[in-house]
């Protein structure tokens, strides 16, 4: 049976790729959206067909091993994955508990690489993965520091992924800059974002288009929007310090 894992597939950037899947790939047999919430992940059923519905906490490890049994007994083909789950506090270290920190991290990146190592050996020739990561991996930003950093370690790990699977598996990152999703409210909406933000604010519908545009092209990373691929390239060109220093 060839599949689509989307994670974090209830709201957001999730339910727009489980939608867009849907309605791109018919080819695909079932698509398998894990969220916590299953009355979310039901709502789903309005917009994309083909669905199958795991409740579940990506950072319960007795989660987790329920799952790899089921990967183990089922034995699918896993077409595509996209790693959406994430959770995001804009707010200064000293201001955020140690929970909420330990839960970005434990989300963003421990749980993320606990997921895809189960889902791996189910990934065939030509198959292909979609991490989620951000804008705010391409440097260190503070007021935003743990989420950037975990997004940091995304970026860099489905890089040095995409090596390892180089001619079986190609491996993308997502980098978009805010993007106009429940996500977005949750950090304090638009209204509440710092002024340098504002611009490069996204439609999640075109965001993941172009996603799934440059994953069938086999490319290392999806940067949406001009204004995105502007700030990459001062990231890389101008000091780190001096950036900060605007932020």
């Amino acid at each position: 049976m060839e599949i689509a894992i989307v994670t974090g597939a209830s709201s957001g950037m999730g339910k727009t790729f489980t939608r867009q899947i849907s309605e791109k790939y018919k080819e695909i047999e079932e698509i398998w959206v894990i969220a916590r919430k299953k009355d979310n992940l039901d709502y789903l059923k309005k917009d994309a067909s083909r669905l199958r519905i795991f409740p579940m906490d990506l950072t319960d490890r007795k989660a987790l091993e329920k799952f790899r049994c089921l990967l183990e007994r089922e034995k699918p083909c896993i077409q595509i994955l996209v790693e959406s789950a994430g959770m995001g506090i804009q707010r200064k270290v000293e201001d955020t508990t140690v929970e909420e920190l330990c839960q970005m991290t434990e989300l963003n990146c421990t749980s993320m690489t606990a997921f895809l190592g189960l889902c791996l050996p189910y990934c065939k020739k030509g198959s292909r993965i979609l991490c989620l990561s951000s804008g705010a991996a391409f440097m260190p930003q503070p007021g935003f520091a743990v989420y950037a950093a975990s997004k940091a370690y995304v970026l860099h790990f489905a890089r040095a992924l995409r090596v390892e699977q180089r001619g079986r598996i190609t491996v993308t990152a997502v980098c978009p800059g805010p993007v106009d999703t429940p996500f977005l409210e949750k950090m304090g909406g638009k209204e509440n974002m710092p002024f340098y933000k504002k611009p490069f604010i996204a439609c999640a519908d075109d965001v993941v288009r172009k996603a799934l545009k440059d994953s069938e092209k086999g490319r290392d990373i999806s940067v949406y929007g001009f204004s995105m691929k502007v700030l990459r390239v001062l990231c890389k060109i101008l000091p780190r310090k001096l950036m900060m220093y605007f932020m």
